[in-house]
């Protein structure tokens, strides 16, 4: 039994509820003293990662113990809880004053439903029981699974902002599509950077197919890009010591970007390379 626990189930659970909903208050409280992000303490939407990350199949795997902690977001009830599924109102009090009832009287409690994306989970049904299972303290709870397969992995999911750069690395990926070592190299944290290296590539491709007089496919363009131009420029890089604080996706962009203003050719000489560690900073 909890300390804070009178021995009256209804009473008790009254009170695991004002506490979820004192907990929800503090939590953005300190959000804001802390200037995090808006959307830190927002459940992620289901249908919004996996547009971000490409949807590809689903299958269903049966029953699981499901971590709390993996429990991220929501099918279509964002609103009434955050991120920890806290309250965010009292509207969903009487429902939960139920549900929290039937837990300590040690009533039966039917599994919720989930989509599981890589290690992350998304409640169709059972908002109500996350909650509850939060409030007392458990770590993990029985679901329904059904695996959604996505192009991309949720790693590195953190807030919904960081859906955008997921976004735009899959739309770079269907413009440059790298694979094994190379497609896990090439990381930026900006995702217009995406957009920008994107357009890099394809201009690089059409100067090669220029160059070659015949046509290539994206495939090819990307994998001939990535051992051709992008290995031994970030190689250069490194020795130069210009990488920096840069992913070497960030680095290599910008020294193109610096190379193209500032010779307009393809050239890398002492010269230029002098030039860029000016520019460095």
């Amino acid at each position: 039994m909890n300390a804070r626990d009178t021995g009256f189930p209804r009473a008790d659970a009254e009170h695991d509820f004002l506490r979820a909903r004192r907990r929800q208050v503090l939590g953005r409280l300190a959000n804001w003293l802390r200037r995090e992000p808006d959307d830190v303490n927002i459940m992620l939407p289901f249908d919004e990662v996996v547009e971000a990350l490409g949807y590809v199949g689903e299958r269903r795997i049966g029953m699981r113990m499901v971590p709390l902690g993996s429990i991220v977001g929501s099918v279509d009830r964002s609103r009434d809880f955050d991120r920890r599924f806290r309250p965010t109102s009292g509207r969903v009090r009487e429902r939960w004053e139920r549900l929290a009832l039937a837990a300590r009287r040690g009533e039966h409690i039917p599994p919720i439903e989930v989509y599981r994306v890589g290690d992350l989970h998304f409640v169709i049904d059972g908002h109500h029981r996350v909650s509850v299972a939060y409030a007392l303290g458990l770590d993990a709870i029985e679901a329904a699974v059904t695996e959604v397969q996505t192009k991309l992995k949720p790693k590195g999911i953190r807030y919904r902002g960081d859906l955008i750069v997921k976004d735009y690395r899959r739309l770079f990926l269907s413009r440059v599509p790298l694979t094994g070592e190379a497609r896990a190299a090439i990381v930026v944290g900006d995702p217009w950077d995406y957009a920008h290296l994107g357009e890099h590539v394809e201009a690089w491709g059409f100067r090669l197919m220029q160059s070659e007089g015949k046509f290539l496919d994206r495939a090819t363009i990307a994998r001939r890009w990535y051992t051709e131009e992008y290995l031994p420029v970030v190689e250069m890089m490194r020795q130069a010591e210009l990488v920096g604080d840069r992913t070497e996706a960030e680095a290599y962009l910008w020294v193109a970007g610096e190379r193209y203003r500032l010779i307009r050719q393809h050239r890398w000489d002492d010269e230029v390379i002098e030039q860029l560690r000016a520019r460095r900073h």
